[in-house]
């Protein structure tokens, strides 16, 4: 006798209800490994975490699929999932994390019915979900009162709270460094400007450091306070302190890889977060800690909020050289751009399309260290014909017709990539006085240097393919070309043996798709001779395939340099 209805959907709801809570205790096991990857210096088995995390979401969906069809048939009937949607309502209602369960829950949904735009019905809509900012709920936390007379002990007892299995070098010393370091970057609040800090309970893990994330207070305001904690071997010390909202935005930013931080609960934490960033959008909160999926719904959610408040503007090309493999498209009022590909691609770009997914899932899975720009996949965006500048959409119906098609007054895209909107390089350099331009130069090639260190090629070193921040950090967005420094073959640029082929109009010698020659960067980089000559000097061994070569011998025995997330100046003594 077939299960009643309601009981059905219960049977459904809860089946998807265990399916979250079991991808989120799985998420939390992988993610308190981090600890004692940083205790024994497992650089390589943290990165393979990472990736491993990535990936759990859409195993724990297929998991779940699997158990539902078992449950409900393989042919979903519309009208119980109607109920379904109601009975989870109830289940998740009041859990501080219930937007990541109806999240989940439109994932399963989406993936059954083959849901092509939005079905109301049966979905949670990402416009009507709440934002986490309705969330009261106080995240676990410790604060301490800083002495006037001896502040260092205070943050002796910070780091006697926060155990590792490995010891710290020298825990008085580094109080005190960390202690006179705040004293020195918030005088401007008075004198003993430091009276309170407290710091989140749960402790943030990245690449080759432990976070300690808070905020520090004075008599009449806050700031944020990020103590960075480094473990070289011969025991732990705090290496950093970061006090400035700025420098924080930066470890928390839309280049950086998702942290490892073991929340019981995230969206309390990414409330505390907000409070220490104001300006930063609350989907990049939840994307840095590792929330992907919740980002994105809240990043659609914004955004649509934002597009239809705007109900006037339209969307519009990008300002910047047009690419030859992606149509970008942006609304001047909002910082994102879309990027679709485009159907065919003009000389002499020989990648394919797959070719060029494939590319923008790699750099989903890499070490970003804070120059590349994640790139969120969406799938069947759908948007009003009529918001499109009309030169806009003759282009993507003409240039893009495997991505995007018009269905009656509405755009549908199949696939589109969205990434927060930054100035393109070439444009700001214009746009700049010698310091800004010389200054976002050196940045430039710095981010080079820091992708080749974690094995990253950018394969276009174009100027275009490369934005800068409102704080004028340089970031690649363009991944068409981009490769593993490894899969590259580093060559010395042949020299002529004759006049002939000193004056030969092509290259006289065989050129393999894989062969790279560094001595000719500065062709591709197409900077003004004065900035050339800068970047030459602070970086000439970017010019040099004997440098490339040598990182490649190092990544062979295993071994990345570090790329610390901040600069050298906030290092403490």
């Amino acid at each position: 006798m077939p299960m009643p209805a309601t009981e059905s959907a219960l049977a459904i709801a809860t089946c998807i209800r265990d399916g979250f809570e079991d991808y989120h205790a799985r998420f939390a096991a992988i993610t308190g490994r981090a600890r004692s990857r940083f205790e024994q210096r497992d650089w390589a088995a943290a990165r393979i975490d990472a990736v491993e995390r990535i990936e759990l979401y859409d195993l724990c969906i297929g998991g779940c699929m699997t158990r539902l069809q078992a449950i409900a048939g393989a042919a979903p009937d519309h009208a119980l999932w109607v109920r379904v949607r109601a009975a989870f309502a109830t289940l998740v209602e009041g859990l501080i994390d219930g937007e990541l369960y109806k999240t989940f829950y439109n994932t399963l949904t989406r993936r059954l019915f083959g849901t092509r735009g939005m079905d109301d019905a049966i979905e949670f809509m990402a416009i009507d979900i709440e934002p986490s900012d309705a969330i009261t709920h106080p995240v676990a936390r410790h604060v301490y009162t800083v002495s006037e007379a001896r502040p260092a002990e205070a943050f002796e007892r910070v780091l006697a709270d926060y155990r590792f299995d490995v010891p710290y070098r020298h825990r008085l010393r580094c109080a005190a460094a960390i202690a006179v370091r705040l004293h020195d970057d918030l005088a401007h609040w008075g004198p003993n400007p430091v009276r309170a800090i407290e710091l989140l309970e749960t402790v943030f893990y990245r690449e080759r450091r432990a976070y300690l994330v808070g905020r520090v207070f004075g008599e009449h305001r806050f700031s944020p306070c990020v103590i960075a904690l480094v473990n070289d071997g011969d025991g732990l010390r705090a290496e950093a302190v970061l006090s400035r909202r700025r420098d924080v935005a930066h470890l928390f930013g839309v280049s950086r890889s998702y942290f490892q931080a073991d929340l019981p609960t995230v969206a309390d934490a990414v409330v505390f977060l907000r409070s220490l960033l104001p300006g930063k959008p609350v989907d990049e909160i939840y994307t840095v800690l590792g929330r992907a999926k919740q980002g994105k719904t809240e990043r659609y959610r914004t955004f649509f909020r934002h597009f239809q408040q705007h109900a006037t503007e339209r969307l519009v090309q990008a300002e910047g050289t047009p690419g030859m493999v992606m149509a970008v498209f942006t609304l001047p009022s909002y910082p994102l751009v879309f990027k679709l590909i485009r159907d065919r691609f003009a000389w002499p770009k020989t990648v394919s399309r797959q070719d060029v997914q494939d590319r923008y899932a790699l750099v989903f899975n890499l070490d970003r260290i804070g120059r590349l720009l994640d790139a969120q996949p969406y799938r069947y965006l759908r948007f009003p014909a009529s918001r499109f500048a009309p030169a806009l959409l003759d282009e993507l119906l003409d240039q893009c017709s495997q991505s995007v098609r018009r269905e009656g007054e509405d755009v549908v895209m199949t696939l589109c990539y969205v990434q927060r909107r930054f100035r393109p390089l070439n444009l700001y350099l214009r746009e700049q006085g010698a310091d800004a331009a010389r200054a976002a130069a050196l940045d430039y090639a710095q981010a080079i240097r820091d992708m080749a260190c974690n094995d990253i090629f950018p394969g276009d070193m174009l100027l275009k393919n490369f934005g800068v921040s409102r704080h004028g950090r340089v970031v690649f967005y363009d991944y068409d070309e981009l490769c593993r420094v490894t899969d590259c073959n580093f060559r010395d640029w042949p020299q002529p043996r004759d006049a002939v082929e000193s004056m030969a109009a092509e290259p006289w010698f065989h050129v393999a798709p894989n062969d790279v020659f560094p001595e000719r960067f500065p062709l591709f980089m197409g900077l003004p001779r004065p900035v050339m000559e800068a970047v030459r000097e602070a970086h000439g061994e970017l010019f040099d395939p004997r440098w490339w070569r040598s990182l490649q011998a190092g990544f062979a025995r295993g071994e990345f340099p570090d790329t610390p997330p901040y600069a050298r100046a906030l290092r403490l003594a």
